[in-house]
């Protein structure tokens, strides 16, 4: 990014006051890519997509401020895009009971849009507004009269689409936010516990990088040990038909990935990183421990050839 186009960008909280938007509503368009951004510069850092570069963080072009501001429907209709409301209000919305409500959305009728855990560290799901009332207008036969029993099963049978639903979605959100191969692997990684992820990537160098560039939290992350760890908890796959699918999309955005470029890996300075030369067969090793062992390889093969062979003994074979 050039200093002429630094003066065009903005920062994310001063772009959020001019929208008239609220920290989390903010967050929210960006993600649903309502608030186009382009990325920042981080002071010292090499170039955006260089390997290994680490990027600032990402800013708000004049323009689009300007083309958003520009709506009729502005700040109003930026804020109904954004909206989110838990359960009683959507069951409102929709003008049906919660246990209804809830009984849909257990069985993926409704993608939440994020979650927080209560005072009692239950998780609460919200959903776009919008989005619900979008299905009041399609979706009619389901909030009037008995649900269809095949619903009825599925709730019989504890049936909770919701945590794989927002995960998908999330990482929908995730994919679609940049084009970069590795980063888009990692956000697929970030799915998968370490044990799954070590199966898939056995290079350790790529699994750092891959860590590196895994995306942040959700916003509103919990502070308690015992809340983040419910947190954390929500956002890996624990279905087995999710990790599968998550673990042949992450096969094949590796591939895609290691196409365009080599992870970096350590190149002896601290800290310090450097493109990643074609995957050699073993690890190689430093010179002198080469030097040394060849020289105890010889030893070994002197002593063989002059020590004198017992009856009934033959000297070792030389490797």
């Amino acid at each position: 990014m050039t200093v002429e186009e630094g003066t065009r960008a903005v920062a994310p909280t001063r772009a959020a006051q001019e929208l008239e938007l609220r920290r989390d509503e903010f967050q929210l368009a960006v993600q649903l890519g309502l608030v186009r951004t382009v990325p920042g510069v981080a002071p010292g850092a090499p170039r955006p997509g260089a390997a290994g570069a680490p990027s600032g963080r990402r800013r708000v072009e004049r323009a689009e401020i300007d083309r958003l501001r520009a709506a009729p429907d502005f700040p109003d209709g930026l804020r109904d895009r954004v909206r989110t409301v838990g359960t009683t209000e959507a069951a409102e919305l929709l003008s049906v009971t919660p246990d209804r409500f809830t009984k849909l959305a257990r069985t993926g009728h409704f993608s939440p849009v994020r979650f927080y855990l209560n005072r009692y560290r239950a998780v609460v799901w919200l959903y776009l507004a919008g989005e619900l009332g979008e299905f009041a207008l399609t979706r009619q036969t389901l909030l009037t009269g008995r649900l269809p029993r095949e619903i009825r099963e599925r709730i019989d049978g504890g049936e909770d689409r919701r945590p794989r639903n927002w995960r998908a979605r999330r990482l929908g959100l995730l994919l679609r936010a940049s084009e970069d191969p590795w980063v888009r692997a990692a956000a697929i990684a970030s799915l998968l516990d370490p044990v799954q992820l070590a199966e898939i990537v056995d290079d350790p160098y790529e699994r750092t990088h891959l860590d590196r560039l895994r995306p942040e939290p959700p916003s509103g992350r919990p502070g308690s040990v015992t809340s983040r760890e419910i947190a954390d908890r929500m956002m890996l796959a624990d279905d087995p038909d999710e990790i599968l699918w998550h673990r042949m999309s992450l096969a094949l955005a590796l591939d895609e990935a290691r196409a365009d470029r080599q992870a970096p890996r350590p190149d002896g300075g601290i800290g310090a990183i450097v493109a990643r030369p074609p995957r050699p067969t073993t690890l190689p090793r430093p010179t002198t421990r080469r030097t040394r062992r060849s020289l105890l390889d010889r030893l070994r093969r002197r002593k063989t050839a002059t020590a004198p062979a017992t009856a009934g003994e033959q000297a070792a074979p030389v490797a």
